[in-house]
């Protein structure tokens, strides 16, 4: 396993988003985070690299309490990907590229840019001269500059037309199989989730009620109005 949760509990005021969630990841592939609007879905993800802490529980990273873990350390290794594109000022290359620059490493922009379905040619182009959808698969690319181990996804497709949304897809699965990295993916759509695949678990209201393969948990979140 990559991570552990240990009844983990989060809030937010006075409201109990989490409630006692516990699960493991695999060591690789995709593991599917679903559940309807509103689950917890989103929370659950910024606890795996302390974009936020739980208020009770334990999180496990490789047998290591993330506590332990310094954020920009664990942030290296475990990068996320939101569902609306933030690219910086400047050029996709100076986007790409900025990660590794801060840590004085080189960085095969067209390497990346070919990795995630883009002409090298995008590398001078502004960044915020993309489409939404070039700019999430920058975003991407960004990401993988540091070489993670995991990769967390946000609903990474929610703000996409259908045929960024396949190249998302596709993506995903060129990664999973060429890199043996663990990609993390939240998503609330039934047919993505089987589209995707993997395993994961549901979440509704806070808690985890089902952990299956992707098939089996798109059932059941069709059930309950995913």
């Amino acid at each position: 396993m990559v991570f552990a949760f240990k009844d983990v509990s989060k809030n937010r005021g006075e409201k109990t988003v989490l409630r006692g969630v516990s699960f493991e990841t695999p060591e690789s592939g995709v593991f599917m985070i679903v559940g309807p609007s509103g689950s917890g879905k989103s929370t659950l993800l910024r606890l795996f690299n302390r974009l936020d802490e739980p208020d009770r529980g334990t999180i496990l990273y490789r047998g290591r309490d993330i506590r332990s873990i310094n954020p920009r350390r664990l942030r290296r290794e475990v990068g996320i990907v939101f569902q609306t594109p933030a690219p910086l000022p400047g050029t996709v290359e100076e986007n790409i590229g900025f990660g590794p620059k801060q840590l004085g490493n080189d960085v095969d922009v067209a390497g990346l840019l070919r990795q995630v379905g883009l002409s090298v040619d995008f590398a001078g182009v502004m960044a915020d001269e993309l489409s939404v959808g070039e700019a999430q698969r920058m975003m991407i690319a960004r990401a993988l500059a540091l070489r993670p181990s995991v990769l967390l996804l946000d609903e990474p497709t929610s703000a996409l037309d259908p045929a960024s949304v396949r190249a998302i897809e596709t993506l995903v699965h060129n990664l999973v199989r060429r890199d043996k990295i663990l990609i993390v993916f939240v998503s609330h759509l039934t047919e993505q989730v089987r589209r995707i695949g993997g395993e994961g678990i549901l979440i509704d209201s806070g808690r985890v009620i089902y952990r299956d393969g992707a098939d089996k948990l798109a059932d059941m979140l069709e059930r309950i109005g995913g």
